[in-house]
């Protein structure tokens, strides 16, 4: 092997595993949803009243509880899946938004825009009475 074939090989070789580290160490590849979440929100507490109301939200234990404008509720991560901001509730339009990078997800956390690529996780709701739970 001559010089030149041998600093072939090795710039090849580099430049593969730069670009598997580069995409491998990407944010989209960040999975920044809480786990084993169980949680129960008094509706009729002060720090819960926002969600008494089609549109109002509260966030709790990395999870953001929102009251659709149809009366449902819907609970997602906080954290972007794109570089880990956190996202806010969009009551007009039942979505979610990140305002560090414009990434927009809808009621169900899917991606509407990006940059993010992957959908925000969606936690379980079961409403009891005034109680609600949350969970994975």
């Amino acid at each position: 092997m001559d010089r030149s074939e041998f600093l072939s090989i090795i710039g090849s070789g580099t430049v593969l595993a730069c670009a598997g580290c580069l995409n491998a160490c990407s944010p989209d590849f960040i999975d920044p949803a809480p786990t084993n979440v169980d949680f129960t929100l008094d509706l009729t507490a002060p720090e819960n009243f926002a969600l008494q109301n089609n549109g109002g939200s509260v966030v709790k234990n990395g999870v953001i509880v929102a009251r659709l404008a149809g009366g449902d509720f819907t609970a997602i991560s906080q954290i972007c899946t794109h570089a880990s901001s956190n996202v806010a509730f969009q009551s007009a339009s039942d979505s979610f938004l990140c305002a560090s990078h414009g990434s927009r997800f809808d009621k169900n956390g899917g991606v509407v825009n990006g940059p993010a690529t992957k959908p925000l996780h969606k936690y379980n709701t079961k409403l009891s009475s005034s109680n609600l739970r949350v969970f994975s």
